[in-house]
């Protein structure tokens, strides 16, 4: 089985276990952008709980967070953790980013235009793309290249970049953001029930027959 192939075979897998994710959890567009910046070195649990303080205090929309005096901001997202550099990143993204520019943009410019934005990497600027703005770009998280390495390297994580694995999804996709969208969520959610960094719980996993991993650990 070509890799292309397993990975089709794969969404085919998880989305039976798993089912539909409706993913990413957010209210408006502008929310998923604040959660992508947000989660960075942090749990998803954590920018729920600063998501809503931020609900709270009315900071969920650009000129609010532009206009919030820098420690309501802070306390705000305290849960977060690096409240103080992330304040700093909201304030610079709603300075710098004309939202609704960049669904007007093609992918390249918008990913471009994201990325020469402080603070912003290539996970966080291709899960706005793709979930804030609907384009169709594949999102490479620690989650994605374990469970690539083992499934079709036999081993914890891979040596392709960031890139080529973006690359090697998005070949097997298509430019179909539905397909892009699913499977990144349904990779999440079985790192966190079955494949995990320590002690993985191969038995049971959807993708056992066709893990190299797996399959050596049974």
């Amino acid at each position: 089985m070509s890799v292309r192939t397993g990975i089709v075979r794969m969404l085919e897998l998880l989305s039976k276990a798993y089912g539909r994710q409706k993913w990413w959890p957010a209210d408006t567009p502008f929310e998923v952008c604040v959660g992508a910046i947000l989660t960075q070195n942090t749990s998803w649990k954590n920018v729920e709980k600063a998501i809503s303080r931020m609900r709270k205090e009315g900071l969920l929309d650009a000129s609010a967070i532009l206009n919030a005096p820098a420690h309501v901001l802070e306390d705000a997202i305290r849960p977060a953790g690096f409240y103080k550099q992330k304040a700093q990143r909201l304030k610079h993204f709603c300075t710098h980013t004309y939202f609704n520019g960049i669904s007007q943009m093609s992918l390249q410019d918008a990913r471009a235009h994201l990325l020469s934005l402080k603070g912003i990497g290539r996970e966080t600027a291709d899960s706005i793309l793709l979930y804030a703005f609907g384009k169709p770009i594949f999102v490479v998280d620690a989650y994605t290249k374990r469970i690539y390495g083992r499934v079709f390297e036999g081993k914890d994580s891979t040596a392709l970049s960031y890139e080529e694995v973006r690359t090697v999804f998005e070949k097997a996709l298509g430019k179909n953001t539905r397909k892009l969208n699913e499977m990144h969520a349904l990779l999440v959610e079985h790192a966190k029930l079955h494949c995990k960094k320590s002690f993985p719980k191969c038995q049971g996993c959807p993708l056992l027959k066709m893990c190299n991993f797996g399959r050596n650990q049974a």
